[in-house]
Formats: structure tokens, sequence, C-alpha cells
């Protein structure tokens, strides 16, 4: 009996040591994910407010490294921070479970591959898409382009609370468009300490040095997770939703002018986590604004520029193991629109992201408590246990 009991001992430890390992190979991946992302929409939105979800381009980026081979494969699991196809699979099955299991928060994810009639998956993509990322699988006339598009669209707008409307362009759908992989994340939470909206005044927001204008503004006093941190030469606030697992973390530049060069550290995907090793809890006065944003990205365009090419070329994508008795599979468009709003009582955001496939022939002592003053250009996310979620800049109105 004592061997017995030392054997379970030891399973359920392993295990536990298993889950934390994933836990840091997708802490980590989306950290270099979200940086290259986020540094590539804001260079393509400069003095733009800008929202994006970086974190849920991974999961169907990893899906169609699932269903490819060769080069095109290890692109693509280069791309995310993956080492093989085993990791890749336990990482995004724990990634799924943690998500829904997020305390306080409504946090839902929804992943749907839409197929070509006539056409069917790979049996084990089908198996992996299904038991790995939850998806659902559908088969449509593309010839019947404005249709399909109508259907995904209300998929997706049922996804995210009506927040993402026209994801998919009639356009974009093509009678040689073999499949269409749609994903969408939703989150929406209430700050464990709600402002009151009594306190909210019209004040100065500085859009530049030249450029001043009045925002709805919230106001609050009270403990919250604070430093400040010379080498992003900014304030960090981090602001809890109901639960404890999920926040919103802010970082004010120093100079009203500061957002660039702020921008410019943020490509370090380590710098923001090794400032807010920090943090501590104090009594702080909080001036933030009310704000809503929402932002349209090429992903093609985006995931290009960070190095994922094969995917969208007709000759190198291979994406041999997606379609049965179907060679020659590539991207042809990728498009991601996502949303947020901070108010009184917490955020709602949202994104959805829709990838064409084709085929071709081819800390201080202070007296008085900290003041974090909102009132210039800010950078912003929402984690939830250390992975980030939605991330972005507001700029202006």
């Amino acid at each position: 009996m004592k061997l017995l009991l030392c054997i379970s001992f030891l399973t359920i430890a392993a295990l536990a040591m298993a889950e934390q390992d994933l836990e840091q190979i997708l802490q980590d991946g989306n950290n270099k994910f979200t940086a290259k992302m986020f540094n590539e929409v804001a260079k393509a939105n400069k003095e733009k407010s800008i929202v994006l979800s970086a974190y849920s381009v991974m999961p169907p980026l990893a899906q169609l490294a699932l269903a490819s081979v060769g080069e095109s494969h290890d692109e693509l699991l280069n791309a995310i921070g993956m080492p093989n196809d085993n990791v890749t699979k336990a990482a995004f099955s724990f990634a799924n479970s943690k998500l829904r299991s997020t305390k306080g928060v409504t946090l839902q994810t929804a992943s749907k591959i839409y197929v070509a009639k006539n056409y069917e998956l790979n049996n084990e993509f089908a198996a992996v898409s299904r038991d790995t990322f939850g998806s659902e699988v559908k088969n449509v006339d593309f010839e019947k382009n404005v249709a399909v598009a109508d259907e995904v669209n209300a998929w997706v707008e049922d996804q995210t609370n009506h927040r993402i409307k026209n994801l998919v362009d009639p356009d974009s759908l093509t009678p040689d468009t073999r499949a269409l992989l749609v994903n969408a994340i939703y989150f929406k939470g209430t700050w464990k300490i709600p402002f009151q909206k009594y306190a909210t005044r019209d004040k100065d927001f500085h859009v530049t040095k030249d450029k001043v204008i009045q925002v709805p503004t919230m106001y609050n006093k009270d403990s919250y997770k604070y430093t400040e941190s010379k080498e992003l030469n900014a304030q960090i606030l981090e602001i809890p939703y109901e639960g404890d697992e999920a926040s919103c973390v802010f970082v004010l530049p120093r100079e009203i002018d500061g957002i660039n060069e702020l921008e410019e550290k943020l490509k370090d995907p380590t710098v923001l986590d090794k400032a807010m090793s920090d943090m501590h809890e104090t009594d702080v006065e909080v001036y933030l604004p009310k704000f809503k944003i929402e932002t349209t990205t090429n992903l093609k365009d985006v995931l290009l520029k960070m190095d994922i090419q094969r995917l969208f070329s007709p000759k190198d994508a291979r994406l041999d193991n997606l379609l049965k008795h179907t060679s020659n599979l590539y991207i042809d468009s990728a498009l991601q629109k996502a949303f947020i709003e901070i108010n009184e009582e917490g955020a709602e955001a949202a994104a959805a992201n829709v990838f064409g496939i084709v085929a071709t022939s081819l800390v201080i002592d202070q007296i008085a408590p900290p003041v974090f003053k909102a009132d210039r250009p800010f950078y912003f996310a929402i984690k939830t246990n250390s992975v980030t979620l939605f991330n972005g800049i507001k700029r202006e109105e």
C-alpha cells in the first residue's frame, strides 16, 4: 500500500509540474508574439488609438501549423513559441480550460471552420481541431458568397455579444475558397473597486503637446498595485476585476509625448513583466479617461512583417494535412476586428479573426499617495493568469 501511495503522489507531482511548464511556454510565446504584433499594428496606425488581441491569433496559427508540413510548419510553430506538435496540442488545450475557469469575469473563446461543399477535413486535423481548439465544422457553398458571409458574420456577432460586426466581406469569398478559419474572444469584467459615476468629469487630455481636448475622466482613490519604472520612464497601475484573476494594466509615460518612446521599449517582450515585478499595494489617486476603441487589422500584412510568410505563398504554404484529397492550399486573406470599452463599471473587449484558405494550381516612499493622472496617451493591457488577452494605446477620441 505504501508503494501505491508513493506512486500516486509522484504521478500528481509530475502532472502539476507539466502544467507549470505549459503555462510558462504559453506565457513566453504569448509575450513574444504580442510584442511583435503590437509593434506592427502600432506602426500601421500612427497617431491613432488601437486595440488588438494577439492572443486570439495564436490558436488559428497553431491549427494551421498542425495542418502543415515542412518549413511552413516550422515557421508557424516558431512564430507562436511552440517547440513541437505535442506541446502545441497540450498547451492550447490547457489554455482553453484555464481561460474558461477564470473567476469573476465573462471570458469566452469560440472557433469554427467553414469548409467548401464536397470537401472534408483530414481526419486527424478534424480530431485535433475539435479536441484541442473546440472548433465546430460546417460545410458551406462559397459560390453563394453573400449568404456565407452573412452566416459567418452572424456567428461572430453571437460569440462577441454583438460587438464585432461584418468581419467577413462577401467579396473575399470566391469559388476557389476551400475553407475559412474563424475564431472569436469575448471578455467582460467588473472592476473589483468600481469608479463612481458621479465623480466622472470632463478633464483635459493632451493628445500632443499642442493639442488638448476634453474627455470624460473617471476618478477614484483606493489601494491598487502600483510602481514607477525608470526603465520605461512611466507609471504603472494595475486595476483588478472581480475574482482577482484578471486585471487591466495601464502604463502612463512621464512625458506628454512619451508614447512613441514607450512603444519602442515594449518591443522587448520581457520589459513590462520585469517592471511589474516591482509593483506593490499602495493608495493611489486615479484619473482615468472613459474610452471606446475599435480597430480593424489586416492580419496578412502584419503577419508577413512578423516573418510568417510561407503560409501566404501558393508555392510554400504546404497545408497538406488540412483537407482530404486536396493539396496546393494557402492563406489568401486574414483579418482581425477588435473592440474595447472602459467605463466606471469595468471593461468589455472582443476580437475576431478570419483566415481564408484558397486552392491554386500553384518602488518610491511618499507621504502623499501617488497620483496616476492619465491625461496623455497611454498603453493598456487586459491580462489573466499573466497572459495578455488584449492590449493597445489610447491616443485620442
